[in-house]
């Protein structure tokens, strides 16, 4: 599993937009090694072409496709603007979960991350937390909240879900099936 670290969390910044944010959040994974500089500015294009705003909050810049070869090592960074940064008519965003992903490694942190989705009041502690640990063990998925820990599991069931998209379903479509799913 992705593994984050503290050097990895960054708390209490601020900037001024969303490209501001997309650059600070670029540089981090840049310091990282996760990626060559110029994977920002497909971070930037990507944004024009899909928002990366899930709600919350939060927001999950990534690059395009056709950037992956600037990939260097998969990973995830948290930068946090308590103060916020206006990321679309939908709202502004406090936690920025940038990715750079060569597998799908990254897919159990945007998994922890709908939990969280699911927490208004937990995604506005994180929003505002001055503990990295507790924005790590939100993304590492190690502080699940009991009635989670207690679920059944119920082995040898499955659900497949066929994405028209050769690159499959992006995080808000993937957060609606699950929330269907949970239903049953």
């Amino acid at each position: 599993m992705l593994s984050l670290t503290p050097s990895q969390v960054r708390l209490g910044w601020s900037a001024t937009n969303k490209a501001e944010a997309i650059r600070l959040v670029g540089q981090v994974m840049v310091e990282s090694g996760f990626i060559s500089p110029g994977y920002v500015d497909s971070m930037l294009k990507r944004e024009q072409v899909s928002a990366t705003f899930l709600g919350h909050g939060i927001a999950i810049p990534h690059g395009l496709p056709e950037a992956r070869h600037l990939v260097l090592q998969t990973g995830v960074v948290v930068v946090q603007f308590p103060a916020g940064v206006v990321w679309s008519e939908d709202g502004h965003a406090h936690l920025v979960v940038g990715i750079a992903a060569r597998s799908d490694e990254h897919l159990q942190v945007l998994a922890n991350l709908t939990g969280v989705l699911d927490d208004e009041a937990r995604a506005v502690a994180l929003a505002s937390t001055l503990d990295t640990a507790a924005i790590i063990q939100a993304l590492q998925g190690s502080s699940a909240l009991p009635e989670e820990q207690d679920a059944p599991v119920f082995e040898g069931l499955s659900l497949q879900v066929l994405s028209p998209s050769p690159h499959g379903l992006h995080a808000r479509p993937a957060t609606t099936v699950v929330e269907v799913v949970r239903r049953f």
